[in-house]
């Protein structure tokens, strides 16, 4: 009898404990929101910490006076690149037949059969080459306007969240040593100082980060736009744009961007001479986002990622490679920071070890 109770008690007790952590995962599950908007407003704390610090030590700010400045910086930024280029990459879009799926692909697909009058007239076929490999009912372009549909419907619906990224950021770039005392509290006494010397050089590694990252994304968006405006393509904007997002995007994202690229150019000259329009303005463009990649991977990647996270190229690479394989294109983009906040928290609690000792020389 005494058994079956504590069966029994066994079974209720399970049950409810199944039971709040399923009610845990939906409330989780519905303020999913939040957890996003404080990983937005840290994003943008680490950019703006090194901001506020130059209010502060060379123009002599206190406190709320650099933060505010710093926001305002932020608002400025954000709300000009709403209210002013919004609207024009929906417009160029639009021309671009972006935001329609249908209408892309069957340029796409005009494009094709005048690749193939010209290969026809060279003594190749297009026809059997696609036939055999089978690529043209496997490649589909619909991602595009969908990930392009996505980023205007976020940018311009954001609202709210926008209100509430601001509202977080502000608070953890102005209560900085409060959030950092409290946080103490709840640490182990033992290792509390280690933990917190690792937050502080990952927030310093990683705020450099994102700032080159940014960097970078301006520097790839105005040589794109010179080349596109340079060539007289249609929606030169929005191109360089998608551009500069994709090359967010490790190794593979540049090399989509500069097929995008010069698709969309031929594209935007389909009305045009095959011959002696079309493939001279593709082959010229192919060349520049050539060379735009060559200045990027020469002076753009080592000083963002070799310097600010204080890693060896080949590091990196191998870092990245590995973190495609396993979690794709979203584990590639978060590689390098995950990979920096290991090795700050090796050297910061295996100081002793040969392997961290090595990867961790720079740091």
């Amino acid at each position: 009898m005494t058994n079956a109770k504590e069966i029994s008690k066994g079974i209720v007790k399970a049950v409810i404990t199944l039971c709040l952590i399923a009610a845990g995962l939906y409330l989780i599950y519905q303020i999913t929101d939040i957890f996003l908007y404080i990983a937005f407003a840290l994003i943008l704390s680490l950019i703006g910490s090194p901001i506020m610090r130059f209010f502060k030590k060379k123009l002599r700010f206190n406190k709320i006076a650099s933060v505010l400045s710093t926001m305002f910086i932020f608002l400025l930024a954000i709300s000009g690149f709403i209210f002013m280029f919004i609207p024009l990459f929906t417009t160029q879009a639009e021309n671009l037949a972006v935001l329609n799926t249908h209408q892309l692909q069957d340029s796409f697909n005009n494009l094709l059969l005048q690749l193939d009058t010209f290969l026809d007239s060279k003594g190749f076929s297009l026809d059997k080459i696609l036939d055999a490999s089978e690529i043209s009912s496997k490649f589909n372009i619909s991602f595009l306007p969908n990930l392009l549909n996505t980023i205007i419907g976020t940018l311009s619906g954001l609202g709210i969240g926008i209100a509430s990224i601001f509202f977080i950021t502000f608070f953890f770039l102005k209560d900085q040593a409060v959030l950092k005392y409290q946080f103490k509290k709840l640490l182990p006494k033992p290792h509390s100082n280690q933990i917190l010397n690792s937050i502080q050089k990952i927030n310093n590694l990683l705020s450099r980060y994102f700032v080159g990252l940014i960097l970078q994304m301006t520097i790839i968006f105005i040589l794109s736009l010179i080349v596109f405006l340079s060539f007289g393509v249609k929606g030169a904007l929005m191109i360089a744009f998608l551009c500069a997002i994709l090359n967010i995007i490790p190794y593979i994202g540049p090399l989509i961007g500069n097929i995008l690229g010069v698709l969309f150019t031929m594209m935007s000259f389909i009305s045009e001479d095959f011959t002696t329009v079309v493939i001279p303005k593709a082959i010229s463009v192919m060349i520049a986002m050539f060379v735009i990649q060559i200045i990027d991977n020469s002076i753009n990647q080592p000083v963002i990622f070799s310097n600010s996270v204080k890693s060896h190229p080949l590091e990196i690479f191998i870092v990245v490679l590995a973190s495609g394989m396993f979690t794709g294109i979203f584990g590639m983009i978060a590689a390098i920071p995950i990979y920096t906040c290991i090795k700050v928290i090796g050297k910061e609690f295996l100081p002793n070890n040969k392997v961290v000792q090595i990867l961790t020389k720079n740091l």
